[in-house]
């Protein structure tokens, strides 16, 4: 039951993205797997998300989807330079939003503008490993992040006061640029097939030059800064064989949100004059942790499968009236076909049941979103080489 066997066989049977739709913006779960993978590896894949996010606002007025789809890529290239040192390139998107309010009867649209409320977010990461293996059970690695962010939001409807309050309000954040660090350790025992990992990701300190708009655009603020600071996070990844060509695995995995937040320069000014307080355009009380295990089995020389289950706390309750889920509940189905034994292809499908949660904005709950959820599905090749 050796882990060079059985990792090239089944380990990488997952879906390409485990968290996708995890608490506050995170996506991709940031993973590393692919730089642990045995010699010389490549992989490309993609995610796709179809959420029903529904619910009712506080005057009782039924909420349609506001959940938009998305999908997001990933690659990765990992190359053993010498018998101690390897190296590796990640791409993926690791942060993001996709939300639009119908318009209709209710107090996150603005009915004669025929606009509803509306957020974009889009981040994209590279991250470059470097890692020192003294034996065949260690491998300590590191290596700089280099991150990029940008987004789009607009506030609408009675939720947000109206359009003589926040109601008609626009942000475009553009795509700034900044770098991070990675650092950790992964430990095996080739035997039994077991391999131990844990990674820790800095935060990412960004400015952003902003352009603000007040009563849809009557109001022009062209140059703020807004800051945005991405968590940090730590990964921990364990894997076991349990029996012949099986394998037992878990990803557990915390974000540090609780100090997350997103204040404009006009927009807490204004709230400011007018509230007596400074209000923030996404912000969130709580850390996340969630859990993905599940267990892989090689079936022949060209099949393997992957069942697994997955929890999130989310981010705390109430929440963004951007995003108004708390965590979610997930079980998924993965398969692996290798045509050859330098290459595979793989996919698989989660549903997830999406949390319970209160919308609020400026610290008032506006709207109750309930039994809502999700399905992702997505795809992935890899080479040895």
């Amino acid at each position: 039951m050796q882990l060079s066997q059985l990792s090239k066989a089944i380990l990488i049977s997952l879906l390409p993205a485990t968290s996708v739709f995890a608490a506050g913006l995170d996506r991709s779960g940031q993973s590393i797997s692919a730089f642990l993978q045995p010699g010389n590896y490549a992989e490309a894949g993609f995610t796709v998300l179809d959420p029903t996010v529904e619910g009712k606002d506080i005057a009782g007025n039924k909420v349609s989807d506001m959940g938009d789809d998305y999908y997001f890529p990933s690659a990765a290239i990992k190359v053993q330079a010498t018998d101690k040192i390897s190296l590796g390139l990640i791409y993926d998107q690791p942060y993001g939003a996709d939300a639009t309010y119908v318009t209709e009867n209710s107090i996150f649209a603005e009915m004669s503008k025929n606009q509803g409320t509306h957020v974009e977010v889009r981040t994209n990461n590279i991250t470059a490993l470097i890692g020192y293996q003294p034996n065949e059970n260690w491998n300590f690695y590191a290596g700089p992040v280099y991150q990029t962010v940008k987004g789009q939001v607009s506030l609408r409807g009675q939720a947000y006061g109206g359009p003589t309050k926040l109601g008609g309000y626009d942000i475009n954040l553009k795509e700034d640029d900044a770098f991070g660090w990675i650092a950790g350790a992964a430990y095996s025992i080739p035997e039994i097939a077991l391999k131990a990992a844990v990674t820790y990701r800095s935060e990412i300190k960004h400015e952003l030059e902003s352009s603000e708009t007040f009563g849809f655009g009557s109001v022009i603020y062209p140059n703020s800064q807004t800051e945005v600071v991405t968590p940090q996070s730590v990964n921990l990844d364990l894997q076991s064989g349990i029996a012949k060509n099986t394998l037992a695995f878990a990803n557990i995995r915390w974000v540090h949100w609780d100090q997350f937040a997103v204040k404009p320069a006009y927009l807490a000014a204004s709230t400011l004059l007018v509230q007596g307080k400074a209000q923030n355009l996404i912000d969130y009380s709580d850390d996340q942790w969630s859990i993905n295990t599940g267990v892989s089995r090689k079936f022949n020389d060209k099949w393997a499968g992957t069942a697994s289950v997955g929890y999130d706390s989310g981010a705390g309750n109430p929440v963004t009236t951007l995003g108004p889920t708390e965590g979610f509940w997930s079980v998924g189905l993965g398969g692996q076909y290798s045509p050859a034994e330098s290459y595979f292809i793989a996919a698989g499908v989660k549903y997830l049941w999406l949390g319970d949660a209160k919308a609020q904005t400026g610290g008032n709950v506006v709207g109750s979103f309930e039994d809502n959820n999700a399905i992702a599905y997505g795809m992935k090749i890899g080479y040895r080489f």
